[in-house]
This record gives structure tokens, sequence and C-alpha cells, in this order.
């Protein structure tokens, strides 16, 4: 009786994997090849091959348009990025793209020599596509106020299909 419980757990596991994955074949997510955020309409449109999949409203950071220049500054950086990793995070899913760039660095560096920044600012990193803050006041009216340090925030179940969709190295376009 025993090897017959134990075969039948087997074979009901083996059945339950089965019609997983065939659910799974069965209905993939479409692969996104480019991500375009335009901050002034806080809208962020997600293509493939020059058809948009999908656009998601978005929150970004209070620091207002124009290009990052520092750590702190509470902007959204605007320029070619690409998104580097993703992983769990207090935001749900954190995206991260590749910010600071090369032209970041350069602007930074030209800022710094010539005492537009102070001499001990630094040029941050961590700007990444994320969900909602984890307070549950927060998930329902997170996209109606600009409150990132620069990030780009969707509601979580959208950087749950943001994520299902997009390959790390996709290319993030950011403007104003």
């Amino acid at each position: 009786m025993g090897k017959f419980k134990l075969f039948g757990a087997f074979f009901l596991f083996a059945l339950g994997v089965q019609n997983h994955a065939s659910a799974a074949v069965a209905s993939p997510s479409p692969r996104a090849d480019h991500i375009a955020i335009h901050k002034n309409a806080h809208t962020m449109d997600v293509s493939s091959n020059g058809q948009i999949l999908a656009t998601y409203s978005v929150a970004i950071g209070p620091g207002g348009a124009g290009v990052k220049h520092r750590e702190g500054d509470k902007v959204t950086p605007v320029g070619r990025y690409h998104i580097v990793s993703r992983s769990p995070s207090v935001f749900h899913i954190f995206m991260r793209l590749d910010y600071p760039n090369a032209g970041d660095r350069a602007r930074f560096a030209e800022l710094k020599a010539n005492g537009t920044l102070p001499k001990n600012a630094t040029i941050g990193g961590d700007v990444g596509i994320h969900g909602a803050p984890a307070q549950a006041e927060w998930k329902k009216i997170h996209k109606t106020v600009d409150w990132t340090f620069g990030c780009i925030a969707v509601d979580d179940d959208e950087i749950e299909k943001v994520a299902a969709m997009v390959p790390d190295g996709t290319i993030v376009d950011i403007e104003d």
C-alpha cells in the first residue's frame, strides 16, 4: 500500500508538472526589444520591432526635466540605457539600468571640473524600472505623484508583465 501511495503521489506530481509546462508553452509572453519612457507624459511604451505591445503610466523622480546631474538630485536620467539585471526588491521587482553610461560620466566630470557641482558630489547609480512601494497605502496612489529618486515606477502587476516580456540587454530610451 505504501508503494502505491508513493507512486500515485509521484504520478500526480509529474502530471501537474506536465500540465504546468504545457500551459507555459501554450501562452508565452511576447518578447520586447525596446522600452521608451516619456517623462513629461509619464508613460512607458514596451515594443517589439517597432510595434507597441503595451503602454503604462509611470511615476518618476520629482527632480524635473533634463538630464540627471548627480546622486540625490531626484531627476530621472535622460538618454539611452540598457536593462542589465533584475532582482526581487522592496519595490517588488527591480530591473536595473546601466546608469551612469559614458555620456553621463563625461557630463558629471565636466560639471565637477567647472565648479557647477561640488567636489564631493557623486554620480549615483541604482536607477531602474520597478514596482510600487511596499506600503499598502502607497500602492493605490503611487503613480499620482513623482516620488522616486530617479527610477521609473509602475504597479506591481505591471512590472511582472514587463519583466516577463523584456530580456536583459533591452534598450531603454528615456526622454523628457
